[in-house]
């Protein structure tokens, strides 16, 4: 029995939550595992009528939880930032969600930009570290307002943070048994500090697996090489924002934000799966949008918690769907509306 908290947030988030959860309420049933599933209201609505973005009874609440699935975040009558903060990031410090793990896997008929790539190239995992860098938020303005003004960001790195987001990815790596490289995205040459550290740790790691190959790439050139060459790579290890970055990049060569699906991770605690995609409010109520991102996030829900056979099930559905019936991932252009896709993939597990 598994207890999991769902958030479908805000604009078409409620509409591909449900997809993801229809589709879990079908595999739970095939597989023979039982799950809670407790639906929370925060997001954009909930604050424009409370002022309430994310109270400190349900950081504790959640802790009790196995995961938590999230649909989407960001409404239009919210200034940009607000709900970023106070919820996506106050879950992730809060909860210590350390790991943001992003698969970057083209799926059979989905189209990529990247010319004469198929499946068989881009198929790579970005292991984001997701708690500390540039956006710990600290910094501080000087002469704020004048013509000598001066802003301050700083890029806060620590030994266990980097140690243990290393650690993972090496883990992650001998776990996913695919051609067993880890590679380490940088920029050595001109942030001397904070990857000196990460060079550092990453070289030291890497001598306890004699089974894993390494090798470094500065972030500009990992830019160059995942659109040139995307088969080169297996895993990627990286700070908060190149992270950021990179993975969004990653998002377009697999085909855009309807299949992107990405898990914020703490291995020893509570995780937060979710579509990589945003709220889309245009198309709220209009069931065109594409749950696949979000029934993706819950196949990663369910392979983190250890029912692989459940997770593989959905995954292969997925495929199927992509491949055999789908004419685009575009919002109204699959040719299915938003819950027949939902259907499909519970027709093929």
């Amino acid at each position: 029995m598994y207890k999991i908290a769902i958030m479908p947030g805000d604009g078409t988030g409620p509409e591909v939550t449900r997809e993801a959860v229809k589709v879990l309420k079908a595999v739970s049933e095939k597989e023979g595992f039982k799950y809670e599933g407790i639906e929370y209201d925060f997001g954009g609505d909930r604050y424009l009528k409370t002022g309430e973005i994310l109270p400190d009874s349900a950081i504790n609440e959640l802790k009790g939880f196995d995961a938590i699935l999230l649909g989407a975040v960001g409404h239009p009558d919210v200034k940009p930032g607000i709900l970023e903060k106070g919820l996506l990031l106050k879950l992730r410090f809060s909860l210590e969600q350390y790991i943001n793990l992003r698969p970057v896997k083209l799926y059979p008929g989905v189209w990529t930009p990247i010319k004469d790539k198929g499946p068989e190239h881009i198929d790579f995992v970005v292991v984001r570290e997701n708690n500390e860098g540039l956006y710990v938020g600290e910094g501080e303005f000087k002469n704020k307002g004048t013509k000598d003004e001066i802003a301050l960001q700083v890029s806060r790195n620590t030994r266990k943070g980097v140690e243990r987001c290393v650690r993972f990815a090496f883990e992650y790596t001998k776990k996913r048994n695919r051609r067993k490289q880890l590679t380490l995205c940088g920029k050595t040459n001109v942030l001397t500090y904070a990857w000196d550290l990460w060079e550092r740790t990453f070289n030291e790691v890497a001598k306890e697996y004699s089974d894993i190959k390494t090798d470094y790439t500065h972030v500009d050139a990992t830019c160059m090489w995942m659109i040139k060459n995307p088969e080169w790579f297996d895993v990627i290890v990286t700070d908060n924002m190149f992270g950021d970055i990179i993975t969004d990049l990653g998002a377009m060569i697999q085909g855009g934000m309807g299949i992107a699906a990405g898990g914020n991770l703490n291995p020893e605690g509570v995780s937060m799966f979710e579509p990589i995609g945003g709220s889309a409010p245009k198309y709220t109520g209009k069931n065109v949008i594409n749950p696949l991102a979000a029934i993706c996030a819950a196949q990663m829900m369910l392979d983190m918690l250890g029912e692989e056979k459940a997770a593989d099930r959905i995954e292969k559905s997925v495929m199927k769907v992509t491949g055999e019936k789908l004419k685009s991932l575009a919002a109204g252009k699959m040719g299915y509306s938003t819950s027949e896709v939902g259907d499909l993939v519970i027709k093929y597990l």
